[in-house]
């Protein structure tokens, strides 16, 4: 009697790993730097994330429900998002700036596609951008890390009304009012005024800059964390990375390429938003391109364009290119004549 043999797509190798495994594991590599984060900034750092992540889960709520789909919080996506978020925001940002970020990022980064696994460009980034582009001073005004009362005093903007200018804190911490504080970031510096700073204080977190801009050390540890369990393709950021140095170094009058590896934002974009499995390409020569465009862009904006930082574009740049990159670096099939 003959058998019957049920055909079915592909993959048809699985490894048993499931995304919430996989989520999970992203959100264990991100907790170091959100510790690191309160370290060095203290609790306007903690509430900037509570208030961001949690805007995100509640937006997923809020849209789950709208849609009458089944709940979708319990694959850590929307923790991710916002814990990514976060990172990327100055310590002072005001909470109420985070939370309309986390919506966006939510609302139009991944709901608008259609939820997991159907976003064209990072979530965390999308809402990045648009409180970049909405609320241009917040979004650079820094705070020094280390600030001797951190854990028991606010930093004034983090408690900012809506539209309204930031004042001490006062009430309930009646008489621990704190001054303001505002410097460029490294990036700003050298952009600005042709400073450099020691590349050492990149990995012990001395600089001013957004929560996750704190280590570069820890930053790559925890990618090798995910590197090592094959839950990121360590070949995206590995190309930015080298993309980054040798562009960099083949400019004379620029700043030195270790610099430019570890100052901003590009260690966290390369290792955490870069490699997202969804908005990244798949084919092997794709991700090479892929890196490739992001590094080079990159360093473009930062030494020819009117920002000092230039990874977020450089990224979402990358995601658009998507498609084009992985239908010109498609492998050939097996048996078939290369075109």
């Amino acid at each position: 009697m003959p058998q019957q043999i049920e055909i079915r797509t592909s993959p048809h190798i699985k490894t048993g790993t499931h995304v919430n495994d996989i989520m999970r594991h992203v959100v264990y590599a991100l907790l170091p730097l959100c510790a690191f984060a309160i370290y060095q900034f203290g609790i306007s750092a903690l509430l900037l994330l509570i208030f961001v992540t949690g805007s995100c889960l509640l937006t997923e709520a809020f849209f789950n429900y709208l849609g009458d789909k089944e709940n979708t919080l319990n694959d850590y996506s929307a923790v991710i998002t916002g814990l990514l978020l976060a990172l990327t925001l100055p310590p002072g940002f005001p909470l109420w700036m985070g939370a309309v970020a986390g919506f966006i990022a939510i609302g139009m980064g991944k709901v608008m596609f259609g939820g997991l696994g159907f976003s064209v460009f990072n979530p965390a980034l999308v809402g990045r951008a648009f409180v970049q582009a909405a609320f241009p001073v917040a979004i650079t005004t820094w705070t020094p890390p280390y600030l001797v009362n951190r854990f028991v005093e606010f930093i004034p903007s983090t408690l900012t009304f809506p539209f309204s200018l930031p004042t001490p804190v006062t009430g309930w911490l009646e008489g621990l009012k704190i001054d303001s504080f505002s410097g460029a970031t490294p990036l700003g510096l050298f952009k600005f005024a042709g400073v450099e700073t020691a590349n050492m204080d990149f990995f012990t977190g001395m600089t001013a800059g957004s929560l996750g801009e704190g280590s570069a050390l820890l930053i790559l540890v925890c990618g090798l964390y995910l590197a090592f369990r094959n839950m990121l393709n360590w070949r995206i950021p590995a190309t930015i990375l080298l993309t980054t140095f040798i562009v960099s170094a083949l400019f004379d009058a620029g700043p030195d390429p270790f610099f430019m590896l570890f100052s901003g934002g590009l260690m966290l974009g390369a290792v955490f938003m870069a490699t997202d499995m969804v908005t990244a390409p798949l084919t092997p020569y794709g991700v090479l391109l892929y890196g490739f465009l992001i590094g080079f862009v990159t360093v473009m904006i930062r030494l020819f364009g009117g920002l000092p930082e230039g990874i977020m574009y450089a990224i979402l740049l990358g995601n658009a290119a998507v498609p084009l990159i992985e239908a010109i670096t498609q492998p050939r099939i097996y048996g078939s004549v290369k075109k």
